[in-house]
């Protein structure tokens, strides 16, 4: 297998004084959807924020079809086909659906192409055209989540990142985004890189996971064996309390390769 589409090697980025990512490594493959696991406060949305350049780490390197990006501004990210989907959705409540997507093609130069790439998204989310010439502030949360994803496949991105998609979603509509997520893997090839607290479904939609805990990669694996895992299930299926989970992970703790 040829370099990594997305290659993170010993990553350490602050809030402040605080080390909040602590020599994160990981890869993403082209074509793959790859998780990150984690309880709040793991380092997720601040490894999500120094990828796409949102921050700047204070040691080492992200990259990008082998090309070094880190502490590059998101503009270039974007540019160079890392689109992030933000925790909260971000969409622009005053604009129209059809214009938060239109928002979505700003670096574009394939003008043309555009209208039909709008199309594209309302094929996979039907509800969108629909209220295409609404105020996007007055969809539901569960729309808002589909007109960020939308947004951000209109930047024909080399990898997006997802970060909590499922927040605030109850988990019907929780099934039905990481259902279109598997199909715009599978039918549009887009690869991504997916931050959740919601273990089962992460991991029943993804090829590979890491599992995030204070900052630290902890464990990784193809996402099957990450389901059999006993730690996982224990730990992020609610399977023990808290008190046996947070004991037997300062006993056990190791990481996967």
């Amino acid at each position: 297998m040829g370099e990594p589409l997305l290659k993170i090697d010993n990553l350490e980025s602050y809030y402040g004084p605080i080390m909040a990512i602590r020599g994160v490594s990981l890869e993403v493959n082209e074509g793959q959807i790859v998780t990150v696991l984690g309880a709040n406060g793991a380092g997720k949305t601040t490894l999500m924020k120094t990828i796409c350049g949102v921050m700047d780490p204070e040691k080492g390197t992200v990259k990008l079809n082998g090309q070094e990006i880190q502490g590059q501004d998101p503009d270039f990210s974007v540019r160079h086909g890392i689109v992030q989907v933000p925790e909260g959705r971000e969409i622009f409540p005053l604009m129209s659906v059809e214009d938060n997507l239109r928002m979505g093609a700003f670096t574009r130069k394939d003008r043309s192409n555009i209208a039909a790439d709008i199309e594209m998204v309302y094929g996979y989310f039907p509800i969108l055209k629909e209220r295409a010439q609404q105020d996007a502030g007055t969809l539901s949360g569960g729309q808002q989540q589909m007109l960020a994803i939308g947004r951000g496949l209109m930047a024909k991105p080399k990898i997006m990142l997802l970060d909590e998609p499922s927040l605030g979603l109850s988990p019907l509509l929780t099934k039905e985004i990481f259902a279109i997520v598997k199909r715009l893997n599978k039918e549009q090839k887009v690869t991504m890189l997916v931050v959740e607290q919601n273990a089962k479904i992460a991991l029943d939609t993804a090829h590979y996971g890491y599992v995030m805990e204070l900052g630290r990669i902890v464990m990784g694996g193809p996402a099957e064996k990450l389901r059999e895992s006993k730690d996982i299930q224990e730990f992020y299926l609610g399977q023990r309390s808290e008190g046996e989970r947070a004991q037997r992970r300062w006993k056990n703790r190791k990481t996967w390769r």
